[in-house]
């Protein structure tokens, strides 16, 4: 169903306060070709209600002439605020950012933050906005699950379908995604509300079996048969199965960059109000996907850059792949048992 103006900044609201937006800070709104215009204009709405300035960046689109995809994911690493250092400045003199053209994998967006500024994602479609808004549970709910994460020398991944990854950790930071900005310098993703990191740098070995039913981003598609795929030394080194996995071998095969096939961030879904099944119910051109990222129990695995933490890698190619079905254990602790969230974990 659609949803109502007002809904929507009432949504804008309860985000900004939560990100501690006050009377008289400076806020950017990022924009390019395919912001939603209503969301724009929610979001204007309610800046000016708590009395925030405000200024509106649009730039052009990029990357056209490399991506295979429209999908704001499907080739990082150059954006429309690459050698635009005007703008730039402008984002950093912003107390808050608000992104609604996707500023992701970029020196920019570290560079931005790096000042202080906050960023906030928001691209989703109204109507998933609407439905997602994060709260302080989002946020308690998450940082619980952090407290497990940080400090642990492991992961590991099984499902009854043959998945048995091992993935040792800590060479990289914990990264808590909950939907808004609460701290200078912190980047978040509204809709979100799920836990990540990047395993140690050669260490993530073992086998990942897709099954029928688990989500390949940005293909934003459904797994039809199994797909089976083999880490040795921290890279995929063989996709094996069926259409889907021809599909997936060539997508990445035309990036023609080895550091596509390196394992990226992993961790679990921990929001209860997104669903794995709403990826069915939109065309894939008006959804970025988000829940199925984030619905409580995935275990979000992917591969490709690591920038976004300090790694050297920026490949363009990210591939971003929730499984159903696994028990996740960090350090011996089952955190996620075949798909459920373990109860003090919830």
């Amino acid at each position: 169903m659609a949803v109502s103006d007002y809904q929507l900044i009432q949504a804008w609201n309860q985000v900004l306060k939560l990100s501690k937006v006050e009377k008289g800070q400076m806020v950017s709104i990022l924009t390019s070709t395919n912001t939603h215009p209503r969301t724009l204009a929610a979001a204007k709405i309610a800046l000016a209600g708590l009395g925030a300035h405000m200024a509106q960046i649009d730039l052009p689109p990029v990357n056209a002439e490399l991506s295979l995809s429209r999908d704001a994911l499907a080739y990082l690493g150059t954006t429309p605020l690459t050698d635009n250092p005007a703008a730039i400045a402008a984002l950093k003199a912003s107390d808050l950012v608000l992104d609604l053209m996707t500023l992701l994998f970029s020196p920019e967006q570290h560079d931005i933050l790096k000042s202080g500024t906050k960023i906030l994602l928001a691209v989703e479609p109204p109507e998933i906005l609407a439905r997602l808004v994060p709260t302080e549970e989002d946020r308690a709910r998450v940082v619980r699950a952090a407290g497990i994460l940080e400090g642990a020398g492991s992961m590991r991944a099984v499902s009854d379908a043959g998945t048995d990854l091992v993935l040792p950790l800590g060479q990289y930071p914990v990264v808590k995604e909950y939907g808004f900005v609460d701290e200078p310098g912190r980047w978040d993703h509204w809709p979100s509300g799920f836990i990540l990191t990047w395993p140690n740098e050669g260490g993530a070995h073992g086998k990942i079996v897709l099954d029928r039913g688990d989500i390949l981003l940005p293909m934003k598609s459904y797994v039809a048969q199994p797909v089976e795929m083999t880490v040795q030394n921290g890279f995929v080194t063989k996709i094996e199965g069926g259409l889907d996995a021809d599909l997936l071998n060539e997508y990445m095969e035309s990036f023609d960059d080895p550091d596509a096939y390196a394992m990226s961030h992993v961790g679990w879904g921990l929001q209860p109000r997104a669903y794995w099944s709403t990826l069915g119910l939109y065309d894939k051109e008006q959804t970025l996907g988000m829940d199925a990222r984030a619905y409580e129990g995935n275990f979000l695995f992917s591969m490709g850059p690591n920038n976004e933490v300090g790694g050297s890698r920026a490949t363009p190619c990210h591939i971003d792949i929730p499984l159903r079905q696994c028990t996740v254990s960090v350090d011996d602790k089952v955190v996620v048992r075949k798909g459920v969230v373990c109860q003090d974990e919830a």
